[in-house]
């Protein structure tokens, strides 16, 4: 009998409705490299034990629920998902065999593109990447995140080449990202891209203090103020605008 792979699960969400297209089965993996300031599920960041769970359970629970999910699949997000491949890929490749859409939510910061393998296996039953970027420009993504947006941007390249379907998510954050340079900046990297299907401009908030307090973390941006729909509706003007002017050039 084959011995099956078990991930280390945070949590499960039986009906996301902003995890990709459609109403989702979200399933939220534990362990994460990177801290970002603004971070809302900082209770994912450590890989310790939590939720040993199969690919055949999860995708048990996704079908007593699945009637719900109108138009929708699965997701997986974190923390991030890469940190676990195989397990991603077991679940991905079982999930394919029913036809269920599947989704990456990540920040691509694991990627290698020197060693591609794993990620070309995962790609071939992977119908959506949602990639974070957190910021453009590579020192402020450090002050951000505590890595490198390199390999970010890499591999957002290489989803690309390989016509891999891709939503791009970005935050927008007062005195970090709602920055007219930066903003701009990002809408021309993204012109050079030939996969966007979707660009998702979030307001950035701060609705995860409550978690801090509780896991006793201190919040670094407690001072700064929640951004309105309206101020991410307009960096995302900036952005497509940006976007438009470089690929009409």
């Amino acid at each position: 009998m084959e011995k099956q792979l078990s991930g280390n699960i945070h949590s499960l969400e039986s009906f996301g409705t902003v995890d990709g297209p459609g109403i989702r089965f979200v399933v939220f993996f534990q362990g994460c490299p990177m801290r970002c300031l603004y971070c809302h599920n900082p209770d994912t960041w450590e890989y310790s034990e939590n939720k040993k769970m199969s690919s055949d359970e999860i995708l048990e629970k996704y079908e007593k629920v699945k009637e719900f999910l109108k138009n929708g699949g699965i997701t997986v997000t974190g923390g991030e998902p890469l940190m676990q491949i195989d397990f991603v890929i077991d679940l991905f490749k079982k999930a394919k065999q029913r036809s269920i859409h599947t989704a990456i939510d990540t920040s691509g910061v694991l990627f290698n593109k020197e060693n591609t393998s794993k990620i070309d296996e995962l790609l071939q039953y992977t119908d959506l990447v949602m990639l974070d970027i957190k910021h453009i420009n590579d020192e402020e993504h450090k002050k951000l995140t505590k890595h490198s947006n390199k390999n970010i941007l890499e591999f957002s390249k290489y989803l690309s080449d390989k016509n891999i379907p891709m939503w791009v998510r970005h935050v927008v954050v007062p005195t970090i990202t709602d920055n007219e340079q930066y903003l701009k900046e990002l809408g021309e990297f993204l012109a050079g891209l030939n996969n966007i299907k979707a660009l998702d401009v979030l307001p950035y908030h701060n609705m995860a203090i409550p978690k801090y307090e509780n896991l006793k973390i201190q919040y670094p941006l407690k001072d700064l103020p929640a951004m309105t729909k309206d101020e991410a509706i307009k960096a995302r003007e900036i952005i497509l605008s940006a976007y438009k002017a470089k690929k009409a050039t």
